[in-house]
């Protein structure tokens, strides 16, 4: 009878010590479950702090922001120098009038030197400057409106150009941005073909009165430095003519 009773004593530890294990996990994956939501809480406070900058309106340039005011002169924005680049026959010409749009339009410089405005009529345009000239129709139109303001804006330069023709390798038209002279043309289309005579060049040139002047040029010389005052600089609206 003494036996019964220790055997169910032992029985009783074993299984308390087999359950111990048990209770002890439970009790852990209690408390991880009640500690998930309030390890969460922290990390939606970033969330909100990285919104901030999204909502955050971006730098207004007050520049781009204003609107220009239709009554203010329009701007003297031109390709060319106002004061030094003189206008030729094709060019092609801006003329604003201050608040008078009839009397603003686009130009082209007719082959005798003309231009054609309302009012006045037929105005010289070669040979001037794009002051000079605003100074000109200033003038002109203060007979027919009250402190007209005009600017003269050249839109495309087409006259500073000299051709090439005759026998080399790439003839045609070229632009006069610089000083060129006659061998500095003859590079630039390539040089000579082969039965070109290079003794018998010349320039054909108009003068202001309309005149054509015919400028020789003996390559085999120039290049010798026999006739160095011969490699002239070309004008716009010269022609190289190589034979």
């Amino acid at each position: 009878m003494q036996r019964g009773p220790k055997t169910i004593w032992l029985a009783v530890l074993a299984f308390l010590f087999l359950l111990s294990p048990l209770l002890q996990r439970a009790t852990a994956q209690d408390a991880q479950q009640q500690a998930a939501p309030q390890a969460a809480a922290p990390q939606a406070a970033p969330q909100e702090d990285t919104s901030k900058p999204a909502t955050s309106t971006p730098p207004v340039s007050v520049a781009k922001a204003q609107p220009s005011s239709p009554d203010a002169p329009p701007q003297r924005v031109s390709p060319v120098k106002p004061d030094s680049y003189v206008i030729g026959a094709e060019d092609v010409l801006a003329i604003n009038v201050w608040k008078e749009q009839e009397l603003s339009k686009s130009v082209p410089v007719r082959p005798d030197g003309m231009i054609s405005l309302p009012l006045l009529g037929d105005v010289k345009a070669t040979g001037l400057t794009p002051l000079q000239l605003q100074d000109v129709l200033t003038t002109e139109l203060k007979k027919y409106i009250s402190d007209p303001q005009v600017t003269v804006i050249v839109n495309q330069v087409n006259s500073l150009t000299f051709n090439v023709v005759g026998e080399v390798l790439k003839p045609g038209y070229y632009p006069l941005t610089r000083r060129m002279t006659i061998l500095d043309a003859i590079a630039m289309s390539g040089g000579f073909r082969d039965f070109a005579k290079t003794k018998k060049i010349y320039v054909l040139r108009t003068d202001a009165d309309g005149k054509q002047l015919r400028l020789p040029f003996n390559y085999k010389n120039v290049i010798k430095g026999k006739t160095s005052s011969q490699n002239i600089e070309l004008q716009p609206r010269d022609t190289l003519v190589v034979p």
